[in-house]
C-alpha cells in the first residue's frame, strides 16, 4: 500500500515538472488539476487495474466534496498510469453521490 502512494506521488511530481499540470483559476477541480488528483489519492486502490475492492469512506468524500464537473473534467484529462479510467467513472455511483453522467 505505502509503495503505492509513492508511486502516485512521483507520477503527480512529474506531471507538474513535464508541464501536463498547470494552474487554471476557471478549473472545475479549483486552483489546480494536480490538487484535485491529490485529492483522489485514497481512491487509488479501487481504481487500479482490476481491482475488486470498494472505496473507503475518504474516497467517497472526496468524490463528493470535488463534484461532478470536476469528475467529469478529470475523466477527460490525460491518462494516468496505474488508473483504469472505467473503474474510476464508476466510483460516483459506488460512493452515493448520484452525480449525472459525464458527456
Amino acid at each position: 500500500m505505502k509503495n503505492s502512494h509513492v508511486h502516485t506521488v512521483i507520477l503527480l511530481l512529474v506531471l507538474v515538472e513535464s508541464g501536463l499540470v498547470e494552474e487554471a483559476t476557471a478549473h472545475p477541480c479549483g486552483r489546480t488539476f494536480l490538487s484535485a488528483l491529490i485529492q483522489l489519492v485514497p481512491c487509488r486502490p479501487s481504481v487500479a487495474p482490476f481491482s475488486t475492492l470498494p472505496p473507503n469512506e475518504l474516497c467517497c468524500a472526496a468524490i463528493k466534496r470535488l463534484g461532478q464537473p470536476c469528475l467529469c473534467a478529470l475523466s477527460k484529462g490525460p491518462p494516468i498510469s496505474g488508473v483504469d479510467r472505467t473503474l474510476s467513472l464508476r466510483l460516483p455511483g459506488k460512493c452515493s453521490a448520484n452525480f449525472p453522467p459525464c458527456n
